[in-house]
Formats: structure tokens, sequence, C-alpha cells
């Protein structure tokens, strides 16, 4: 019996340890990729990182190709794009679950499931006309632009909704005995109880601002309001006007965009983890 259950979690161990491998290739030969000059990655590709990483992230985050802007510039837009997309999904969406859920107003639910229905569109099916209405208010080449037509959220609503009515009917009844209203219950009451479901869909809604890449293309033209993402492909047109495709640049960019996400990640791991698992709310 225990030699069985030995040679399961050393099975699971081992299906973990090649999961991770899995995972961790792709992160490994775009350092080793960047820590090399072009002519070195002619032919057959190299095993071990060079001495090149660190001249090459200063390269980009400089001066980048001709063509493009330096990457911290990059880096900048879609820390502002991601952050605004991020507050605006959570202020947007945790006010809408609140009215939804404590208030009682005309076609109430219909609103609701007006919100949910749009879960079943593909973002595809909504960017012509989201796109015309960005163009019409000139907040085409702008953060607002980039921002504001993708901070509503369905998932997001329907998640604090589905939290908030597991809340018990009591703590409504004690705020209204002392006299809360409803702007206060929320600040007092609601908010602190919804922090670790703030925390989880803040990691997940910054991610999906930080990968942003069709909108950011779509309604930006002016170079500087380019975003890491949509940047990498501008990187990749511009190098193929060099004798030697720079692919080294190219992935020590990659390298940077990889690092604010998982720097969100890793700070709040911990509150991400709860929100997602923690069932005694």
């Amino acid at each position: 019996m225990k030699s069985g259950l030995l040679r399961s979690a050393g099975l699971r161990h081992a299906l973990l340890i090649v999961m991770a491998v899995v995972v961790a290739l792709p992160l490994y030969l775009a350092v080793v990729a960047a820590s090399h000059t072009p002519q070195a990655l002619l032919g057959h590709f190299p095993l071990l990182p060079g001495d090149m990483l660190l001249d090459n992230l200063r390269t980009v985050l400089s001066v980048g190709l001709p063509g493009t802007i330096p990457v911290w510039r990059m880096l900048l837009n879609s820390l502002v794009m991601a952050l605004g997309i991020t507050v605006g999904k959570l202020f947007i969406s945790i006010l809408s679950a609140y009215a939804v859920v404590y208030f009682r107003f005309p076609l109430r639910m219909a609103a609701f499931w007006l919100i949910f229905f749009t879960l079943m569109m593909p973002i595809e099916v909504r960017f012509f006309p989201t796109y015309q209405v960005t163009a019409n208010l000139h907040l085409l080449n702008s953060y607002s632009g980039l921002i504001l037509p993708l901070i509503a959220s369905a998932t997001a609503t329907f998640l604090f909704r589905q939290f908030f009515m597991t809340l018990p009917r009591s703590l409504v009844d004690a705020a209204r005995i002392d006299g809360a209203g409803p702007i206060r219950f929320f600040i007092d009451m609601v908010l602190p109880l919804s922090r670790t479901n703030i925390a989880a869909l803040f990691v997940l809604v910054f991610v999906y601002g930080w990968n942003q890449y069709l909108w950011p293309l779509l309604t930006t033209t002016d170079a500087g309001y380019t975003t890491v993402v949509m940047g990498m492909q501008g990187m990749i047109n511009a190098g193929a006007s060099f004798a030697l495709p720079r692919w080294d640049l190219i992935m020590a960019t990659a390298l940077l965009a990889l690092l604010p996400p998982v720097i969100v990640v890793l700070l709040m791991q911990r509150w991400f983890i709860k929100g997602l698992t923690d069932s005694d709310k």
C-alpha cells in the first residue's frame, strides 16, 4: 500500500517536472537568443546563453530598431493601457453588479441578462462598431481610445454579482439599522469583503489588457502610442530590412514584455489564489 502511494506520488512529480520543462523551454530559448549576436544565431542554434544579454537589453530600451520607438516607451504605453483597462473594468463591473443585486428598479434582470448575453459574442464581432464610435468621438491615437472602449466587462460583472448574492441579507439589515445608506454600505461592507475577488480579477484583467494586440493595431497610427505587444511585430518588419534578422533584439524585447505581468502575478499570487479558491466568504 505504501509503495503504491510512493509510486503514485513519484509519477505525479515526474509529470509536473515534464510539464515545467515544456513551459520553461521557450523562455530559456528566448534568453539564449537575446544573449547572442545575430551572427551566432545563424546555422546551429546555441544551447547556452551568451554574454550579450545586458547589451541587447540596453539597446532596445534606449534606441530600438530603426523605424521603431524605444522599448521603454512601448512598455510605458502598455502599462498605461493595462492599468487603465484594469481599473476601469473593476470600477464599472463592481458598481454594475452592486446595482443589480441590491437595488430594485424596472427591467433590472433584463439589464443583467443583456450584459450576460454579450459573453456569447466574439470580441472581433464588436470591433467594427466600437471602432466607428471611437473614431466619431475623435479618440483615435490617444490613451482614451486605447482604454475606454475595453473597460466594459460582462465576465467581471457576472462574477461580482454571484459573489454579492452569497452575502447574507443580515448585513443589509444591520446597515439599515445603523442608518447606513447605499454608498456607506458599499464602501464599509461590500468592498472589504470583495478584496480577494478584486485581487483575482485584477491579475486576470491586467494580463488581458497587457496582451492586447488587435485593438491597439486598429486605433493607433501614431508610433508614439505603440504598445510593446504590437511593437514586437513592428520590430520584426523593421529587422527584415537588415542583412541579418535581429532576433537577438526582438527576443530581448519579448523578455522585457514578459516582466510586468510576471511581477503582478508574483506580487498578488496569494490574493489571486485565495480569490479563486476561497469558498468561505
